[in-house]
């Protein structure tokens, strides 16, 4: 097993004021782990880094499909959006064609993820939506396996209703953890969320990875909407938005909150799990660069919009950098896992 050495230091001045301890898997194709930092085993929920597998039984339904949806919905059904115009006219959309509205929504408005989105809802001096929650396009995708499947639209969020067996079933089996063994709680959007070991989180995205170049339908699909439409799935110099289009769609990654972070490379058959121990997503970005440094996924020379990730300055309130973000001493090391 190859370490990893991911933890996140901020430094004020030459003096490193604070540090965040990561912990991450990484497995091969069908289930061998190559490399790991600290923990490999760590149990988190995965909160935002499942919606790729949530919107999968939609698909293969048929539903999806019998919509005339396209690569824009379904980019935007596996996003954790920015809240920019591009994103609310595609969710907007998907709830017209499904003779639905914004209240049908179960998530709960909040504040656009991206600058751009932020700027444009205060200049536009309009109230926030649901349509501007980061996980609209999965409720709305959510919402049209129920209506498809002819299934109670009401209740859609609950963990014993059909649209929710079926995401976690798709989950369990991605992951191989048997829905009895799977601890699920109520994500920040308000369906459910699942526990796993970082570990299992990795070998599905390695699975994912592996079927992706592979071909096969559904999950070839999926990362065909993500490397057609980046901005849908994150928004404007959004990270997994600048990694898509930095490696050309080579290096698929997910977001999800409190730390956790998955990333499929299709090419290698490679997937990969982390999570900042203290959730800060202020490491978590540099963390996932770093990890791809050194799996030789990524150079140590990064593309200036990746760097800007990696080492991120620190601003007093005066505008003058104080400090900075980055990765330990020796976390750009290669490592040879191949």
């Amino acid at each position: 097993m190859i370490p990893l050495h991911l933890d996140i230091e901020v430094t004020r001045g030459e003096v490193v004021e604070s540090q965040h301890r990561v912990h991450a898997a990484v497995i091969l194709r069908e289930g061998t782990p190559v490399a790991s930092a600290r923990d490999p085993q760590l149990v988190s929920m995965w909160r935002s880094c499942a919606k790729f597998f949530q919107v999968m039984p939609l698909l293969a339904s048929g539903g999806f499909d019998t919509l005339g949806w396209g690569s824009e919905e379904l980019a935007l059904s596996c996003a954790s959006h920015g809240g920019e115009p591009e994103h609310l006219v595609v969710v907007a959309r998907m709830l017209a064609s499904l003779g639905l509205e914004e209240g049908d929504l179960a998530c709960g408005p909040h504040e656009p993820l991206s600058t751009r989105g932020t700027k444009l809802w205060r200049d536009g001096g309009k109230p926030l939506t649901r349509l501007h929650n980061n996980c609209s396009g999965k409720h709305a995708s959510m919402l049209a396996r129920a209506k498809t499947a002819g299934w109670a639209i009401r209740g859609y969020e609950h963990v014993d209703h059909p649209v929710q067996r079926a995401c976690l079933g798709e989950v369990s089996a991605w992951t191989g953890v048997p829905l009895d063994d799977m601890p699920v709680g109520v994500d920040g959007c308000g369906v459910p969320v699942m526990a796993l070991s970082l570990e299992r989180m990795a070998l599905a995205y390695a699975r994912f990875a592996t079927a992706i170049a592979a071909g096969e339908t559904i999950p070839a699909r999926v990362a065909a909407a993500v490397r057609a439409h980046p901005h849908l799935l994150g928004g404007t110099e959004r990270f997994d938005t600048v990694l898509l289009e930095e490696t050309q769609g080579a290096v698929i990654a997910k977001v999800g909150a409190e730390g956790v972070h998955s990333v499929a490379v299709p090419d290698r058959g490679l997937g990969l799990a982390l999570k900042v121990e203290d959730g800060a997503l202020r490491a978590q970005q540099a963390a996932v660069l770093a990890a791809l440094q050194q799996l030789e996924i990524l150079p140590l020379e990064l593309p200036a919009r990746l760097a800007e990730f990696a080492h991120r300055p620190i601003r007093n309130t005066r505008g003058e950098i104080v400090g900075e973000i980055r990765p330990v001493q020796g976390a750009t090391t290669r490592s040879h896992a191949r």
